[in-house]
């Protein structure tokens, strides 16, 4: 039950989150790269988002920002983009040796910080924090307890 002196969740996550990634970037950026740049690489070494609308998607961020970040990292020589022989409206995003060797140090550096971030918390209080993490999407996205149960009760 939400208590009128209590900080609401929602703050407190925010903030939280706000924290870690602002701890990441710079992370990243001592790493010789940075967050964005992280979540471009990441993606385009999964091959799961080959186009640049996928990737934007992938990315969470809006196509005309994904653009200033490829120009950026294309001018240097970490990824070419070339148009897709199938369908020439679309481009088709790869690394460069230079991409992967970037990709290579910064998933050093993602692995250190997850440690750190990890540092003093057991499975069991993962588990449970991406099972609330879970919840709390699920909640704002309108799939409230109550819908969950409906649907799972086939009404």
């Amino acid at each position: 039950m939400f208590e009128p002196s209590a900080k609401p969740i929602g703050l407190d996550l925010a903030q939280t989150a706000k924290i870690i990634r602002r701890a990441l970037d710079d992370a990243m950026i001592a790493g010789g790269g940075s967050l964005p740049v992280w979540s471009v690489l990441i993606s385009v070494k999964s091959q799961q988002f080959g186009h640049q609308r996928q990737l934007a998607e992938s990315v969470g961020i809006q196509g005309a920002t994904l653009t200033h970040h490829l120009n950026a990292m294309e001018a240097d020589g970490l990824l070419t983009r070339r148009r897709d022989p199938a369908n020439r409206r679309k481009h088709l995003v790869e690394l460069t040796p230079s991409g992967e060797t970037l990709f290579l140090r910064l998933r050093e550096t993602a692995i250190a910080f997850d440690r750190q971030l990890r540092a003093g918390i057991g499975q069991d209080e993962l588990e449970l924090a991406r099972s609330m993490f879970a919840r709390l999407r699920a909640n704002v996205s309108g799939e409230n307890a109550e819908t969950r149960e409906s649907a799972e009760a086939g009404l």
